[in-house]
């Protein structure tokens, strides 16, 4: 398929992930060696979607920062002050080729509003990918745009199962505990994964003259009622860094190299 904008909101401040991210933005939390952000980009970049425009609020400079100085960030180097600075990158194989867009869509705007900033970014292009910069999972990018290809609607949202956080149970009329598991899958409903695919005609249901309109109440409730959303399910990995509890988790799959959002990738 040919390659789409993707657009990742990043203005997030991980106020609930203390002791990590006291001074990072969200995105910028790592999971060994690199941000969240960049696991995410590497998923779409693997499936050949390469440009990116990254939405930034909170902290944005830290985000800037990362990209412009990416090699001295993540590499070893030698820097020699007697020859002009000259750098020297040792064994350094993770260049990127990707094409990143930032923009400063506002320290405090909403989910929506800084979806409609970034309107003149995304050009002629028809369709464009969306997804939030704090979540991971597994999905093939591919099918997930020949679904949205295939129905002609205005947007597809990813629908996931959440993982579960606690032991579930099942208990009988007598209020006997007849099943329980301890890390289950919610066997009811399906949320937003985020790993959105829009149209372009999903601007015209954001308001450009506000700055605190969230995506996902008014705008995404007229498209569903309007017939124009539809949803993907991926029933594999899917996990969003929330808590300091997601943040050992996402660290303790990639440190033992089963981090299943990288496998094949």
């Amino acid at each position: 398929p040919r390659p789409m904008k993707t657009v990742i909101l990043c203005g997030g401040k991980g106020a609930r992930i203390r002791g990590v991210a006291d001074d990072l933005p969200k995105p910028l939390i790592p999971i060994g060696p690199y941000p969240i952000l960049w696991h995410i980009m590497q998923s779409y970049a693997a499936a050949g979607h390469k440009d990116f425009v990254l939405c930034l609020g909170y902290k944005s400079g830290a985000i800037k920062d990362f990209f412009l100085n990416y090699r001295t960030r993540v590499a070893d180097f030698t820097i020699d002050f007697a020859q002009d600075r000259a750098l020297e990158f040792h064994g350094f194989s993770d260049e990127i080729d990707w094409r990143v867009t930032m923009a400063e869509t506002g320290e405090d705007t909403l989910t929506g509003s800084r979806i409609k900033r970034i309107e003149p970014y995304i050009g002629d292009d028809e369709t464009f990918m969306l997804t939030y910069g704090d979540g991971v999972s597994d999905i093939d990018i591919a099918a997930l745009v020949d679904f949205h290809n295939a129905h002609g609607k205005l947007m597809t949202v990813c629908g996931v199962r959440p993982p579960g956080r606690f032991g579930e149970m099942d208990v009988d009329a007598v209020g006997a505990v007849t099943e329980f598991n301890e890390k289950p899958q919610a066997t009811g409903g399906r949320i937003s994964g985020g790993f959105f695919v829009c149209n372009r005609g999903v601007f015209d249901y954001l308001d450009a003259g506000r700055d605190d309109e969230v995506l996902e109440t008014t705008p995404m409730r007229r498209l569903a009622a309007d017939g124009e959303m539809m949803m993907y399910k991926h029933d594999g990995f899917w996990q969003c860094m929330d808590t300091y509890r997601d943040f050992a988790l996402l660290n303790e799959l990639f440190d033992a190299g089963t981090a299943p959002w990288l496998a094949g990738r």
